[in-house]
């Protein structure tokens, strides 16, 4: 008699690369698909940026690739922790205005079931020029 098999664990890197490939490809369908239905979504430096729902990832990644035709995501390096998957981006292309876009950040993705449950984003606009690290640290310490 043969015990019952118990379900397969789930591998946040794996799903985490597929998403890559999608985005690179901009296959939105594989792109969503990576996503559960219920996905919960959430930029904690940017709080109303929250949202629940895959439809709304499909909103938002339409959005991307008929704005960027040369959407390139570039996965520089990852790591897990049980069901999570943290993966630092770097994302790159060229909207109509020519303007490059250039954002750098890590993403959290909470992994169920072969897809993202849940995300926390902390991905930004490439700052070329501004202050130096001096002035920053002062900018902070003085509340400014």
């Amino acid at each position: 008699m043969s015990s019952p098999t118990a379900p397969a664990q789930a591998d946040p890197l794996a799903v985490v690369q597929r998403l890559a490939e999608a985005q690179n490809r901009h296959d939105l369908a594989a792109f969503v698909a990576c996503f559960a239905p219920d996905y919960q979504s959430e930029q904690p430096v940017h709080p109303a940026r929250a949202f629940r729902g895959r439809e709304q990832v499909r909103a938002n990644w339409a959005e991307v690739f008929s704005g960027l035709p040369d959407f390139h995501a570039e996965l520089l390096a990852t790591a897990v922790a049980g069901d999570t998957g943290w993966a630092e981006w770097r994302w790159t292309g060229t909207p109509a205005d020519g303007t490059p876009f250039h954002w750098r950040g890590v993403t959290l993705f909470g992994v169920r079931d072969d897809q993202i449950g849940w995300g926390r984003l902390y991905m930004e606009p490439v700052e070329e020029a501004g202050a130096g690290i001096a002035e920053t640290v002062r900018r902070m310490a003085e509340g400014t």
